[in-house]
């Protein structure tokens, strides 16, 4: 009888959680100006450089749109990189490279330098973070009906700017009560807080959710029993906010309005690879 007022208040409490995370999750941006590095190229990709100075110092750095460089830097080359503090201490935007002098022949006829595991990683995140495609998967629970989920998800872009993913995912739910199949194609757009390659960063996203669910008790002569024989549509509109690592993890906090039977509120972890 009173369900609908009931509702409403889960609806808004859900909405109230994902502005509380957004909000709470902003970085302090470093304030640095330019300054130089000179070394060895120990390591270069696509996105970034990594350079070992002459006491064995090994800096990673990362190529923004706006980064001056060589269209080829060989690695054993010394480079002198200007560069400008980001949100991440331990990766700095590189907005010029230099190359000093090429490798030398001795240099050229040895094995490449061997680059600490720590550092590897870092470029791995990366470059990791920049893949234009990339495959995910996704569990979790949700409340309200309370369910178990899991599912894959897969991101897209960006289109139009550096922010805007495309992020289609796939989810299966199972309770007591009510089983659930849900596509949602979500439109995610990474709050500009960081830069691409920091650390972490915060997001927001909505689209719409198409929901197969089904929720029924059955009476047998052993007592009650679920029947999941016939599924039923319904369509709501997704709103959700969360945290991603650069390591791939993520979490967030998802709503459907609009939607009675969809769940009120879902905590997500996942991992995109």
């Amino acid at each position: 009888m009173n369900s609908k007022p009931q509702f409403a208040t889960r609806q808004m409490l859900g909405t109230a959680v994902l502005a509380v995370l957004l909000m709470t999750a902003v970085p302090a941006f470093a304030q640095e100006g330019e300054s130089t590095f000179a070394g060895t190229v120990a390591s270069t990709s696509r996105n970034t450089l990594t350079v070992r100075s002459s006491s064995g110092r090994y800096q990673s750095f990362v190529y923004d749109r706006g980064t001056a460089k060589p269209a080829a830097i060989p690695i054993g080359s010394q480079v002198r990189v200007t560069w400008t503090a980001g949100d991440d201490p331990d990766v700095r935007v590189a907005s010029e490279v230099t190359i000093t002098s090429g490798p030398t022949t001795t240099q050229a006829e040895t094995t490449a330098p061997v680059v600490p595991p720590e550092v590897r990683r870092l470029e791995r995140d990366i470059e990791r973070q920049a893949r234009r495609y990339q495959l995910g998967v996704r569990a979790g629970v949700a409340l309200d009906p309370e369910l178990i989920m899991i599912g894959v998800q897969a991101q897209v872009g960006p289109f139009f700017g550096d922010n805007i993913y495309f992020r289609p995912n796939v989810e299966f739910a199972f309770g007591e009560v009510t089983a659930l199949f849900g596509l949602n194609p979500e439109i995610v757009y990474r709050l500009p807080l960081s830069s691409r390659q920091a650390r972490w960063s915060t997001y927001f996203g909505i689209g719409p959710g198409f929901n197969f669910l089904h929720q029924n008790f059955q009476s047998s002569a052993g007592g009650k029993r679920i029947d999941f024989g016939q599924f039923h549509s319904d369509t709501g509109l997704n709103i959700l906010g969360g945290v991603r690592y650069r390591s791939g993890m993520f979490a967030e906090l998802k709503t459907t309005v609009y939607s009675e039977p969809a769940p009120t509120l879902r905590l997500i972890v996942g991992y995109n690879f």
